[in-house]
């Protein structure tokens, strides 16, 4: 059978689909509809509930099994599901949430692995205990939780992945450039989206947490940093440099940076960061799309469409 993201704009789908996110909204006429996110291994599409209520508000939210009818059509160059039945799953139908979540390539104790090979080129005894400290202490969440709610690495282990991703791309940015500090550079790619553990909810419906939408995972982090330390009885500057790298790694006041980097290694762990978000996003739009023709438009990317060459 099919699944989600395999499935040409016009054809008719007829799925077990999980909803990945919910929210309400209120059309122009003041009629009340819902926004699903609905997800399988494949992917996510998102589509519409209209005149909805009370009911279907609890009966469709976030991390909901659902069996869905409907079709694939495009709106403003985005593929999206039309829904024409949705009804949640009965207990004798046996679809699990394992079924239709997607997570990284690799297992999450490989990638952890990969990960703690990096504390054997770490010099600075404080930043290393910090780090390593810190990773410990969010170690379960951490190896499980995605990146991102929506976008980019918003799978389970995503989060990971993606540290991991960075990484082996900060090693091979520090070869080239050897003046750059690797303890600062690794701890700062390893703790920069730690906070997200408690930003977000999980890596199932994954929703903003109360801490979340509050203080969010840059100033959730800088303050894990400060703990750590004092546990930890740790002084020094390392201290206040990797809260600058934490501080400082979206670039700009307007991408929610507090503060803009004023470190070489906090730039190019802006940098990386970039990088390895955009490549995950361009990497799932391109595989979807056919050869010789443009991909959907991407949202984070300035809403561009991009073009799949014909050759490899």
């Amino acid at each position: 059978m099919k699944k989600l993201m395999e499935h040409e704009v016009g054809e008719p789908v007829d799925l077990y689909l999980l909803i990945k996110q919910a929210t309400k909204g209120v059309t122009q006429q003041g009629s009340p509809f819902m926004t699903l996110i609905l997800q399988d291994k494949s992917g996510d599409l998102e589509a519409k509930l209209w005149d909805t209520g009370e009911e279907q508000a609890r009966m469709y939210q976030a991390a909901t099994i659902v069996k869905v009818g409907g079709e694939v059509h495009e709106y403003r160059g985005k593929n999206q599901l039309r829904i024409k039945a949705i009804r949640p799953i009965k207990e004798d139908e046996g679809v699990t949430i394992a079924d239709l979540v997607p997570s990284a390539e690799k297992s999450k104790e490989v990638l952890f692995e990969e990960l703690m090979q990096y504390f054997f080129e770490m010099k600075n005894p404080h930043i290393q205990r910090i780090t390593r400290h810190l990773l410990k202490k969010h170690q379960q969440d951490f190896m499980l939780y995605p990146a991102a709610t929506r976008n980019h690495h918003d799978y389970v282990t995503g989060l990971l992945d993606h540290v991991v991703s960075m990484l082996k791309l900060g090693k091979a940015i520090a070869e080239l450039y050897p003046t750059l500090n690797k303890d600062l550079l690794y701890a700062g790619i390893i703790l920069h989206d730690v906070g997200k553990v408690i930003e977000l909810s999980g890596p199932v419906g994954t929703q903003y947490t109360i801490e979340g939408n509050l203080l969010g995972h840059i100033t959730i982090m800088v303050n894990e940093i400060s703990k750590a330390a004092e546990e930890l009885e740790l002084e020094g500057e390392e201290i206040m440099l990797l809260q600058h790298m934490v501080l400082s790694h979206h670039g700009k006041e307007e991408w929610g940076s507090p503060k803009r980097p004023m470190l070489k290694e906090a730039e190019i762990l802006h940098y990386i960061d970039n990088i390895d978000a955009k490549m995950n996003m361009l990497n799932r739009v391109m595989s979807k799309t056919t050869p010789g023709e443009f991909s959907e438009r991407v949202f984070p990317l300035d809403n561009r469409s991009f073009y799949k060459p014909t050759f490899e």
